[in-house]
């Protein structure tokens, strides 16, 4: 599983949210942490113990650089050196859709975590909907940039998908946070209709 978002200031509107989000002085683990930027804001502006876990080395080295806790390692292979709730929260940012087990992945993040915060791109927007049927081609987008033969992003979801997932497994959602171009969206047509009109989702879910 590849991290692969740039530092954009998308990406750090999106951070922000998040950082909204938990509380201070938390223990946070955040997976696929890329080159440490949430951390370094969690621990400057909310004062978090964290650790982040990443695959790729170049990332690896940048959270050194940035003075965060970082392990290299692959979360499809599990969360199995953390103990049950050992962690406040457990963070997964852009990169669900990456994954090549997410409901495994989703598992492990609830085990180790008392709350979970996963955010993902909705494929059910309405501009990759318009894309998709007009162009009949494989929808691309700032958030979904990449061609289909070369994109990392291989289980594509929807908000419906999500909250059927959890539903299923019966998965308590504390929260939902639509957002388009990196902006929140929580008037009442935005949640009526948001499985529509939302291009990101920030999910926090516990179990």
């Amino acid at each position: 599983m590849k991290s692969h978002y740039t530092e954009s200031k998308g990406l750090h509107l999106n951070y922000e949210i998040i950082l909204n989000n938990i509380k201070a002085g938390s223990k946070v683990l955040d997976l696929g942490c890329g080159s440490g930027e949430l951390l370094r804001m969690l621990r400057e502006k909310k004062q978090i113990r964290g650790r982040g876990v990443e695959i790729n080395e170049s990332n690896v080295i940048k959270c050194i650089e940035k003075g965060v806790s970082v392990v290299q390692g692959n979360i499809d292979e599990g969360l199995k050196e953390y103990q049950d709730k050992s962690y406040d929260y457990v963070i997964l940012s852009k990169t669900l859709q990456c994954t090549h087990k997410p409901d495994y992945v989703i598992h492990e993040m609830l085990r180790v975590g008392k709350k979970v915060v996963i955010s993902f791109p909705n494929f059910a927007y309405w501009r990759v909907r318009f894309h998709l049927f007009f162009k009949g081609t494989m929808p691309k987008s700032k958030i979904l940039p990449f061609e289909w033969y070369d994109t990392p992003n291989i289980h594509l979801l929807t908000i419906k998908d999500f909250r059927g997932f959890c539903a299923d497994r019966n998965i308590v959602i504390e929260k939902e946070i639509f957002t388009t171009r990196a902006l929140i969206r929580d008037n009442l047509f935005n949640k009526i209709f948001s499985n529509f009109l939302t291009e990101e989702v920030i999910f926090v879910v516990s179990k």
